[in-house]
């Protein structure tokens, strides 16, 4: 599929796409590149984000000493994409501010439902990841297999649900960023393998209260941008097949964690209808994701 730049919308339409990106944000499965893709700006998004030059700070500081270097400033400064990173941003952050309760909602009475749903979810869009590895073989298949073990050991600890240290939340950040560079990577996936997803939306409750937590989260989301968005890029541009792989099987291991909750549930065997409907919530977040990839190999 050929993604046409679309510099034409308005604020207004890139602040309603922002609102979509957001929402998939806050489903694990759901990648907000996948969503950026689809709807035609994935690949303005990338630009806008190399666009992003923090160089201008340092050339304002030395312009106190030489006004030569404001014009430099000036110039980075104006470079930034603004017209399409602002309205973006603020339509992302609308969503998961506007949506989040529902998602805590969901988590609280209907937890074998919303677990099979993020099951299925994941699950597909582990294949779907996997559907984009060329190159096929014993050396690019054991980054997957090492990638599997360590997610279906780390998902297995008990205690990685309680781990909420400023590190690790700075860490959850850092990597969920991920969910808009690379299509098909959910960065609320990586929020549940890390054990920081219902942790983080609780947070959002009392932001004032919370606002250095946040700020914390928010600062690895920013490193990310400028530091592992650039990794990724090599490692996809150099080892793209052993890359796909280790992801693949990352998300394969972690599956280990929504089906030990959904498991876990109070009569979710012995009652039927509980069981159902687990089983179709499953089945519709593998129907989503479907729908959603063939949204974006249909031709522009």
């Amino acid at each position: 599929m050929n993604e046409s730049r679309d510099d034409k919308d308005s604020p207004v339409i890139t602040y309603f796409k922002g609102i979509s990106m957001g929402l998939a944000d806050l489903v694990p499965g759901v990648s907000g590149g996948t969503i950026a893709l689809i709807m035609g700006i994935y690949e303005r998004l990338i630009s806008a984000i190399r666009s992003i030059d923090l160089k201008f700070l340092l050339y304002i500081f030395k312009g106190v000493l030489d006004k030569k270097y404001l014009k430099k400033a000036e110039k980075n400064f104006l470079s930034i994409d603004f017209k399409f990173l602002v309205p973006l941003a603020s339509g992302i952050a609308t969503a998961i501010l506007g949506a989040f309760r529902l998602m805590m909602f969901l988590r609280k009475h209907y937890p074998a439902h919303i677990n099979a749903f993020f099951f299925g979810l994941i699950l597909v869009s582990a294949v779907l990841v996997y559907d984009r590895i060329k190159d096929r073989n014993f050396k690019t298949f054991l980054p997957g297999f090492l990638g599997f073990i360590f997610a279906f050991l780390y998902t297995g600890i008990e205690q990685v649900t309680s781990i909420h240290t400023l590190p690790i939340i700075f860490l959850s950040g850092f990597l969920a960023i991920c969910a808009m560079i690379l299509p098909g990577i959910s960065g609320a996936f990586i929020l549940i393998f890390l054990g920081q997803y219902d942790y983080m939306l609780s947070v959002l409750q009392s932001i004032l209260q919370n606002w250095f937590i946040i700020l914390v989260f928010l600062l690895g989301v920013v490193i990310s941008l400028f530091s592992f968005s650039r990794l990724l890029s090599h490692m996809l541009n150099n080892y793209r097949s052993k890359t796909l792989f280790f992801l693949t099987g990352l998300m394969i291991g972690a599956l280990r964690s929504p089906f030990t909750k959904i498991v876990k549930v109070p009569g979710i065997l012995s009652t039927p209808s509980m069981l159902l409907g687990s089983i179709l919530s499953g089945l519709a977040g593998v129907l989503l994701l479907v729908l959603l990839e063939r949204k974006r190999r249909k031709p522009r």
